[in-house]
This record gives structure tokens, C-alpha cells and sequence, in this order.
């Protein structure tokens, strides 16, 4: 299934970017379920109209794992070794505290995967509080996929997450050349030094949609299979080609 421009005629105008991102978001969710996640981790859609922030797609680890789960051991995927790996000082942040899930009892947030929506990059505002949010992430140890498609409204969130993490790095500074991309993160300490590696992938419009990493914890990584859960997606929506 060829990337569709979900803001612009044909598309745009019948249908409303708010009911696939919703459908995506759900779809993304259950393919995880289905296949990649092992027994003892979940993902769930977290949809907010509101100021709140939440974010689309949310992976917990079962902290108690249910006994009774009689689930097949998971596969194990390696990704490609990270284009971008970045020193940073997650000290110099100020203090963001990840407290979605605290009443879940016994669930603890392992990932989140950010479907970008254009209230995301239509203010300097909206844009440092999106960079805030998932640089919050990435300081708690909470591992970060960004999907951006939305051809509305121009903004590098790549840069402003790394912005916002004080990276100077040329090399950080990584640009999709189309303005879409899908972007993993996760933070990582090596020789007690912090940094943040990111796995970055442009996309554009007419063409199939990556497989991007998701981290699970420092040793463990599942496939987020976005051609997919797109083309499921498109097609639960019967929105064609």
C-alpha cells in the first residue's frame, strides 16, 4: 500500500485525519499483541483530543507476569546498528515525570510510539512541548518511535527532540528530505556516558512504509511493522489506493 497524503484532495475533505489516526493507532496496537510482543507485554492506543498529553501507541511489561499466559516464546529481531548515536546530559532537563499508567497495577511503560498529528507542528509551542514530552521518555528509559506524515504543516520534531536534549551534533541534525519520516529512539549508557541512538528513516508518499525497531529494554527489540498496520488500517476504513 503506497503512503496516501491524508491532508490534501482527494483524500482529505471526505475523510478526517482524526478517524485513521485513531484507527492506526488501534491497528499499530494489535499487531503488537498479536505477534511481536512477548507473553509478558502488552500495547494499548492512548487517544487524546484534549491538552493532555498522551501518547498513541503505549508497550508495558507485566511486572507479575499472568501464570496462567500459555503464549509462544518470542522470536528474537536485531535491527540495523543505530545512523545516529548522541552524547547527552539528561541532568541538564527539567524534571518531567512519565505518570500515565500508575493506577495500572503491576504494568510499568516500556515504549511509545507517536503518530504525529499537525496540532503537533503547527506552533513553536506545540513543537518544544511534542520534543519535551518524548525527551521525558527517553530520560526515564522509555524507548520512542515517531511517525510523521502529516504534509499540512512543515516542522523537523527529529530536531527539536535533540534540540531539546542539548545535542550539538551535526550528525544529529538529520533531516528527511520529503519532510515525512519514522524515527526510533532509545537512550542507552555506555562507559557511564548517556546517549540517545536513533534509528532514522525518511518517507514519502507513494511508497511502502519501514519496518522501525522498538525497544523493550536494553538487550530486547521487537519489529514495528508500519506497511502493515497501514495497509490494515486503509483497508478497515475501505480507503483505496
Amino acid at each position: 500500500m503506497p503512503l496516501l497524503d491524508h491532508f490534501h484532495p482527494p483524500l482529505h475533505g471526505p475523510r478526517r485525519w482524526e478517524g485513521f489516526h485513531h484507527a492506526w493507532a488501534t491497528v499499530i496496537a494489535q499487531h503488537l499483541n498479536r505477534g511481536p510482543l512477548p507473553p509478558n507485554y502488552f500495547a494499548e492506543p492512548e487517544i487524546s483530543l484534549g491538552p493532555e498529553m498522551e501518547i498513541d501507541v503505549a508497550t508495558l511489561e507485566l511486572t507479575r507476569p499472568d501464570r496462567g499466559n500459555t503464549g509462544t516464546a518470542t522470536a528474537v529481531w536485531s535491527p540495523p546498528r543505530p545512523q545516529i548515536a548522541a552524547k547527552v546530559d539528561f541532568a541538564r532537563l527539567d524534571s518531567y515525570e512519565i505518570r500515565v499508567y500508575q493506577d495500572l497495577g503491576g504494568a510499568e511503560l516500556r515504549a511509545a510510539i507517536e503518530l504525529v498529528s499537525p496540532a503537533n507542528k503547527d506552533r513553536a509551542g506545540s513543537r518544544r512541548t511534542f520534543a519535551a514530552k518524548c525527551a521525558g521518555y527517553l530520560k526515564h528509559g522509555i524507548a520512542v518511535v515517531i511517525v510523521d506524515i502529516v504534509t499540512a504543516r512543515t516542522a523537523n520534531l527529529h530536531k527539536e527532540l535533540f534540540d531539546t536534549l542539548g545535542v550539538k551534533s551535526r550528525r544529529a541534525a538529520w533531516r528527511s528530505p520529503t519532510g515525512l519520516y519514522a524515527a526510533a529512539y532509545r537512550a542507552v549508557t555506555i562507559r557511564k556516558s548517556p546517549r540517545v541512538e536513533a534509528w532514522p528513516e525518511p518517507l514519502a508518499l507513494g511508497e511502502a512504509l519501514p519496518v522501525m525497531p522498538l525497544w523493550l529494554s536494553l538487550d530486547l527489540c521487537v519489529p514495528v511493522l508500519l506497511e502493515e498496520s497501514y495497509l490494515a488500517t486503509c483497508e478497515s476504513l475501505r480507503i483505496s489506493a
